[in-house]
């Protein structure tokens, strides 16, 4: 049976491998080290569970790719915290106090409380249709 790792924490490596990878193509380990700022050791372990529970795949040179079930997560959490941050953003939040809000509820929304904040932030605040939420 394949390790678990806590939801909230699976959501957020699954989230930095699709920003790596959308800003360099690439992802390895070092790469998560990096932009998370946890040790080695620690990103080795999650990587291993990532892997047995089938949401990323590793070359044999450590190039992490996404799978299908772990880029359709990836891609559901990095709307929601775009969409929350664009809407913190917009009634007044400081941008980096907004962005670490929006990690933190991310997690947590409801989907239609999710669907209806898109749905008012597409109609009253940027109607143009800005955000990639």
């Amino acid at each position: 049976m394949p390790a678990r790792i806590n939801h909230e924490s699976t959501e957020d490596y699954l989230e930095t491998i699709l920003i790596l990878r959308n800003r360099n193509g690439n992802v390895r380990s070092i790469d998560i080290v990096n932009e998370m700022g946890f040790s080695k050791p620690s990103i080795s372990i999650a990587m291993k569970k990532l892997r047995e529970n089938g949401l990323i795949d590793m070359d044999r040179n450590g190039y992490i790719s996404l799978t299908g079930e772990g880029l359709a997560i990836a891609e559901r959490t990095y709307a929601r915290h775009t969409l929350l941050t664009n809407c913190l953003v917009a009634i007044g939040v400081d941008p980096d106090t907004a962005a670490e809000e929006a990690c933190r509820i991310e997690h947590v929304i409801d989907d239609d409380t999710y669907r209806k904040l898109l749905r008012y932030y597409e109609t009253h605040i940027d109607p143009a249709g800005g955000t990639e939420g």
